[in-house]
């Protein structure tokens, strides 16, 4: 299963999602505060959007898929059992992303440094 995980999640670094190309600018090469990310990072049998190993903070980009309701129950435990490894999880629309790139960069960044 392990190998399987790895696999998708090289796939997943080769066809990201424009809001995830979009924040990884601010993201990549330790440009937000020194702190450095992860994409498409695999914990488990889950793939984070980014991780960040040294604060154990994992950004999830979530698309219109996520508003559906068997979707947001899913993502619901996949971020409680996170919390059980200690990892604190983040959510965005993508079109937050896009429309208020500066204000959730910035929430991260506080959270970054809350730890």
């Amino acid at each position: 299963m392990k190998s399987d995980t790895i696999t998708l999640a090289k796939e997943l670094r080769a066809n990201r999602t424009e809001a995830e190309t979009h924040l990884w600018q601010f993201l990549r090469a330790r440009h937000l505060g020194g702190y450095k990310f992860r994409r498409q990072h695999p914990i488990g049998n889950y793939i984070l959007d980014f991780y960040c190993p040294e604060k154990k903070l994992a950004v999830e980009l979530d698309g219109g898929q996520h508003a559906a309701i068997d979707q947001m129950i899913h993502d619901q435990n996949r971020t409680a059992t996170l919390a059980e490894m200690g990892i604190i999880v983040l959510r965005y629309w993508d079109h937050e992303v896009f429309q208020n790139t500066d204000g959730v960069v910035e929430d991260i960044f506080l959270e970054l440094e809350k730890h």
